[in-house]
């Protein structure tokens, strides 16, 4: 593996019910080894049909607002024709198209160049899977 690309897997626990998870303090503490001071590119990336990545403010309602925004746009009841898993699992199949399993952010200087507000967070709506794993990379 080259010096100028690095990459780590978080294991994240969501739990039972639906989560926006902050990832952003990991993504920093990763950068911190990773790009060591130097200009680059991170990308997050989360492996699973049923989660997304997603880049808002949190802890102010927007969180919460965002799952709300969700239940009205991919409602959890029997319409989707993809019908296995908890009541509603299908609208868990269509979340990556609205809120994709991917984000590339720019890293200066080995920091996260996010606006004042902005979080990097995981986007889980899949009650029926609670155990996570979302890749760092970081290209230099």
């Amino acid at each position: 593996m080259s010096d100028s690309f690095t990459t780590y897997v978080l294991n994240v626990t969501t739990g039972p019910a639906e989560r926006v998870v902050d990832l952003t303090r990991d993504c920093e503490r990763f950068l911190g080894e990773a790009a060591a001071g130097r200009d680059g590119l991170l990308n997050i990336f989360v492996p699973h049909a049923t989660a997304g990545i997603a880049v808002i403010e949190t802890g102010a309602g927007s969180d919460d607002d965002l799952l709300a925004a969700l239940h009205t746009l991919l409602p959890a009841d029997n319409r989707w024709q993809h019908a296995h898993g908890s009541p509603g699992h299908g609208r868990d199949h269509v979340l990556p198209a609205l809120v994709p399993p991917h984000a590339t952010l720019p890293v200066v200087n080995g920091r996260l160049e996010l606006g004042t507000w902005q979080s990097v967070c995981l986007v889980d709506t899949n009650r029926d899977n609670a155990d996570r794993q979302v890749r760092l990379s970081f290209l230099g």
